[in-house]
């Protein structure tokens, strides 16, 4: 047990999420609980994981997790293990919301210079109808930016996902590449707009949308057993698309490429997304936790052959420093293991006093003076 590495989860506690400040106690050794100096309240090691409040051992579960998200059948586990069928699917949810919370701290709260994003959707099966899964992802880093589920491939699921990448992208030149689908030029259009000084006129701010947003959607239609694929210029300059490209993905043309490698990725580990299947989804939310294992797994665990850099030792000598997409965003140094993705503790949001009328106590004055530094 190491308390510098850990934080106090107590939403009231004023040093809650703060990482090495010396507050932080081993409490007790044979419970395996920390204890916070401040608060004065002490609270499990696993507190935050998806392991909190589980009495199987961790490694199992660990190895369990590990099997479904490269695409083992649950039946499968099932047999090897003997664990209940619903034991091993709130281990999923479980790890799912886990998920959602690691990808929103690390890829959704940051700031990044896109250039090229490609976005689409996928067709899953549920027991008695079908659901769309929208994703979009960074060209450059082969990053995954997120995804939406709906029942409906409508413009709210569009929408919905288009405000995910406009979350987290600067004003620099950006190409989109999409399908055919007539929402994403109606959406990215609405979303990438920056809002206008008032110069002290009244009423609700003007919107000027991004300068330098370049749209390209790549149309494919299938007749009498011929492929033909049509790429449309829908908003921008062809000089600075090419420019972009080059950038991004080194060579080639417009194209929705790689974010179709990412869909066959994910179709490969996700047994719901098969085109033909019999493992079915019985809800939304199971298709949603996999999307999301699947996600932070390929973001932060998996090695990517394309990202790899040389390292030349002596001349005629190199070698190749391999890089996930989270590595080459610069979101993090290294490559996770499972355990570390599941064990990854998501710090609350930093403490705040109360709001009270007058003068607020000395007390108050001193602990926003020490934890909020």
């Amino acid at each position: 047990m190491n308390p510098q590495i850990v934080f106090c989860p107590n939403l009231d506690c004023p040093a809650r999420g703060q990482v090495g400040k010396g507050n932080i106690e081993v409490h007790s050794q044979k419970e395996q609980r920390y204890g916070c100096e401040v608060c004065g309240e002490s609270f499990a090691a696993t507190k935050g994981t998806i392991f909190y409040r589980l009495k199987t051992d961790p490694t199992t579960v660990i190895l369990v997790l590990t099997l479904l998200a490269y695409g083992c059948p649950v039946q499968a586990i099932v047999a090897a293990y003997g664990f209940d069928e619903r034991t091993v699917k709130n281990w999923w949810q479980r790890a799912g919301q886990h998920c959602r919370q690691v990808h929103e701290r690390m890829v959704g709260q940051s700031q990044l210079d896109l250039g090229q994003v490609q976005a689409d959707e996928i067709r899953a099966k549920l027991q008695g109808g079908v659901v769309w899964m929208a994703m979009a992802m960074m060209v450059s880093t082969r990053l995954w930016l997120g995804g939406e589920i709906s029942r409906r491939r409508d413009k709210a699921l569009i929408e919905a996902l288009v405000g995910q990448v406009r979350a987290m992208a600067l004003c620099r030149p950006l190409l989109v590449a999409v399908d055919g689908l007539p929402s994403y030029v109606g959406a990215f259009y609405r979303a990438f707009r920056s809002k206008l000084p008032r110069n002290g006129q009244g009423g609700r701010a003007k919107l000027r949308p991004w300068p330098e947003l370049h749209l390209v959607q790549v149309v494919k239609q299938r007749t009498a057993g011929s492929l033909t694929i049509q790429r449309r210029l829908v908003q921008g300059c062809a000089h600075q698309i090419a420019t972009l490209i080059q950038a991004s993905q080194g060579q080639g043309g417009i194209n929705t490429a790689f974010i179709e490698r990412l869909n066959a990725t994910f179709r490969e580990r996700l047994p719901h997304l098969t085109r033909r299947t019999r493992a079915l989804a019985r809800q939304p939310q199971t298709l949603q936790a996999g999307m999301l294992i699947l996600g932070c797994v390929y973001n932060f665990c998996t090695y990517h052959q394309s990202l790899r850099l040389p390292f030349y030792l002596t001349k005629g000598r190199c070698r190749w420093l391999q890089r996930t997409p989270a590595i080459a965003a610069g979101l993090t140094d290294h490559r996770w293991s499972i355990a570390e993705l599941f064990q990854f503790r998501v710090p609350p949001p930093p403490w705040s006093p109360p709001k009270r009328r007058g003068r607020p106590a000395k007390e108050t004055l001193r602990l926003i003076e020490l934890w909020s530094s």
